[in-house]
């Protein structure tokens, strides 16, 4: 009889529990979702010393790309939803980056900056699924300038994907982990190409030991091609963010990719890209940052080749940042591309090297 009262027990415990738990959880569900509008603008001006003559500039800039003129690269309208349980994005965008950066998308899709729902799978809330248009999980810079560390984008970045449409699995297991898995239809593409059958997949692993540190590798193994001449693609993305003290921060990160010279080729070609960012924080107003970087596709890979010589590049980068306010962002902006060859046009010639200076005023609200 003793035994028999402890399994009753035992058994009116579990059965206890479980309807805490499940109450617990059915409380997570019925929780008020929290709401919340956000907007970011940012004008900019460039001044190309090559002198293009369009205002169009470069075919691998994605960012702040007119010559001598005013514009908007970037404006966006955002509403998040956050739940324990589910959330969502609807951002709507317009300017010079959906512009040039969507070309390959329908009309209906260039407005198109976020729209995904995501829900959890688990108890602990640290395991999700996140279906739609999104971030791409690749690099640390987004479409949104205020964010990076420089005004405009790194070279790796320009040419590597800003976007993805499709599903990311991600499980949090504690503060130092974050472990991905995608399926998306294909390289920065909301409409698959047409005739591919093959969804590409990716992956991405963060790892941070310490609030003054955080490593992440990515990847992303796919094809950009229709199924009868599908060259596979494979991809690796390393960076590192690093707080060296309270005024200093170091960003390095790597790039380099494969894609098959032909289908079911076992020739490959490669491309490849080093970077590394230097941050000082002047004060609590103002900042500067240097950047090194440099960017080789010989066989025109991912960057389309002027000539027989492909595009290698160095460049080096300085900015200014003041920050009047918290979300006011004044920035300025000389670059330096230095070329292996004459691939950069000037008037009209080609040279080996392009200078130009950027300014933007953003806001974020």
């Amino acid at each position: 009889m003793h035994r028999q009262n402890k399994l009753v027990i035992l058994v009116a415990l579990l059965l206890a529990y479980s309807q805490y738990a499940k109450a617990q959880i059915d409380t997570l569900w019925q929780q008020k979702p929290k709401v919340e509008l956000t907007a970011f603008v940012d004008i900019f001006y460039v001044y190309d010393f090559n002198q293009p003559d369009s205002t169009f500039r470069q075919p691998f800039f994605y960012n702040h790309n007119r010559h001598n003129e005013f514009n908007l690269n970037l404006g966006l309208i955002k509403i998040a939803v956050q739940q324990p349980k589910y959330r969502a994005n609807l951002a709507l965008q317009a300017g010079t980056y959906a512009t040039d950066n969507y070309v390959a998308e329908d009309d209906v899709f260039k407005i198109i900056n976020e729209a995904n729902v995501g829900i959890a799978l688990n108890s602990k809330n640290n395991l999700w699924v996140d279906v739609g248009i999104m971030p791409s999980h690749i690099g640390f810079e987004s479409a949104i300038s205020s964010e990076n560390p420089t005004l405009t984008r790194s070279l790796l970045a320009e040419n590597s994907p800003y976007f993805m449409a499709g599903a990311k699995l991600t499980y949090s297991p504690n503060a130092n982990w974050v472990l991905a898995a995608v399926i998306s239809n294909g390289w920065q593409r909301i409409k698959r190409v047409q005739g591919n059958s093959l969804p590409a997949f990716g992956t991405q692993l963060t790892y941070t030991p310490s609030e003054k540190a955080t490593l992440n590798w990515s990847t992303f193994a796919g094809t950009d091609d229709a199924d009868e001449n599908r060259r596979m693609r494979y991809f690796n993305n390393f960076y590192g963010l690093f707080t060296v003290s309270d005024n200093v921060t170091i960003t390095a990160g790597f790039d380099i990719g494969l894609q098959q010279t032909t289908k079911n080729s076992e020739n490959y070609d490669s491309w490849f890209s080093p970077i590394v960012i230097a941050q000082y924080q002047i004060s609590e107003q103002w900042k500067t940052v240097f950047r090194a970087e440099y960017y080789e596709d010989k066989t025109g890979v991912i960057i389309s080749p002027i000539n027989d010589n492909g595009f290698a590049t160095a460049a080096y980068s300085m900015n200014l940042d003041y920050s009047p306010a918290s979300n006011l962002y004044i920035r300025a902006e000389g670059r330096f591309l230095n070329g292996n060859d004459e691939i950069f046009r000037k008037d009209d010639l080609f040279v080996t090297n392009n200078f130009f200076m950027t300014l933007s005023m953003a806001l974020k609200i």
